[in-house]
């Protein structure tokens, strides 16, 4: 098996370098995301993006979010699976590993100046994955390191 990695686009995100890694390092900073989900204003908003099925999903998958300091825990059909921060880079990079995951998975957000007011940010997913196992697993790991760059980006 080799590990086989997907890097989403460069965000740009107005806020300074130390600001958006002070965020991300300390994972209880992420609670609130549960309770936003929760909220009808924010389900209307997800409705004209997404299918009203995956709308209900993702409420589901929020309320069972478990956050720490260290990490974020998701009940899923393939039971729990939970992201553990294994190393921080203060202010350039956090490197997360999977735990009860069917493959082990790697995540690491990278960020850097954009002048001064600003940084960019790049979401990658590693999968320790066989050749055989990279062709199905190709499209839904990219997908997951765009999205999970995407709704990070959003995050004020």
């Amino acid at each position: 098996m080799s590990l086989t990695k997907f890097e989403s686009e460069v965000k740009i995100i107005p806020q300074t370098q130390q600001v958006v890694y002070d965020r991300f390092a300390d994972l209880n900073n992420l609670a609130f995301l549960k309770e936003r989900l929760s909220d009808p204003a924010v389900q209307d908003e997800l409705a004209r993006q997404v299918p009203a099925d995956k709308v209900e999903d993702l409420r589901n998958y929020a309320e069972k979010l478990e956050f720490t300091a260290d990490s974020i825990t998701i009940e899923s059909p393939l039971g729990q699976i939970t992201l553990r921060i294994i190393e921080r880079e203060e202010p350039k990079c956090i490197k997360f590993a999977s735990e009860g995951a069917p493959i082990q998975l790697y995540v690491w957000i990278q960020l850097l100046p954009h002048g001064t007011y600003e940084s960019k940010m790049k979401v990658t997913v590693g999968a320790e994955v066989n050749f055989f196992m990279k062709g199905m697993v190709a499209k839904p790991l990219q997908q997951a390191a765009d999205g999970l760059a995407q709704i990070l980006s959003a995050i004020r």
